[in-house]
């Protein structure tokens, strides 16, 4: 009990006890009426057609990529903005370097039509 992530623990253990609990409830008292159009795989209200296996364009990758590279940065404002006073005048210049070189990224990226889905 000493150990300084115990608290850390506990709160696992109540998480998970208490997802395994409403699971567990929710197949004990759920409705359960299976049909072969139930058990059809479901895509967005349309129905599955074609190959599941195709190849896709590179751009949706590409965006995928930009998206979580520009994510994670907007993750690191979280840290800056709780500590702002703190930082002072030097945190305020920090940020404003790491934001003109997101902005610079985003607008590379942009200008090279990475962000284009023709």
């Amino acid at each position: 009990m000493t150990h300084p992530f115990f608290p850390v623990l506990v709160l696992f253990f109540f998480a998970g006890s208490v997802v395994l609990a409403l699971l567990l409830i929710a197949q004990m008292v759920g409705p359960k009426r299976p049909n072969p159009v139930k058990d059809e795989p479901f895509e967005s209200g349309n129905p599955p057609k074609g190959d599941a296996r195709i190849r896709f364009p590179v751009k949706f990758y590409l965006v995928a990529m930009l998206f979580l590279i520009f994510d994670l940065e907007g993750v690191f404002l979280y840290p800056w903005a709780v500590l702002f006073r703190r930082l002072g005048i030097f945190g305020l210049v920090e940020m404003g370097i790491f934001l003109t070189v997101v902005v610079v990224g985003f607008v590379y990226a942009w200008k090279k039509g990475a962000l284009d889905w023709e």
